[in-house]
């Protein structure tokens, strides 16, 4: 079954930072373009950020541009997302997607708390 296994989620406080990871399982993560998600306790899936299959093309949501750095290694078949400066408004459940073939994880647990 293809999905993704995402880690590195945690707890830290606000200006800290996080680091998570996108396992494809399954399916080979380079042919495909990868978006992150996030869903807010009590509100609908936002997106977060995206890449191309190639790495190219980095975009990111205005609430997070210049905090967040999406990157993938297609060797390790795994895709990141660096979370830098985090704010109490990025608490949430991370989730990565391959949009072609609507591909989903669990998702990892983000808070942001002092």
């Amino acid at each position: 079954q293809a999905q993704f296994v995402e880690s590195g989620g945690g707890s830290v406080q606000p200006g800290e930072s996080l680091k998570l990871s996108c396992l494809a399982s399954g399916f080979l993560l380079k042919r495909y373009a990868i978006s992150w998600h996030r869903q807010a306790p009590g509100k609908g899936r936002e997106w977060v950020a995206g890449i191309a299959s190639n790495g190219e093309s980095p975009v990111y949501a205005d609430s997070v541009k210049g905090r967040f750095l999406i990157s993938r290694d297609n060797d390790k078949n795994t895709a990141y997302l660096q979370m830098n400066n985090l704010r109490s408004e990025d608490t949430g459940l991370y989730f990565c997607q391959a949009p072609r073939d609507n591909y989903w994880g669990q998702g990892t647990q983000v808070t942001v708390s002092s």
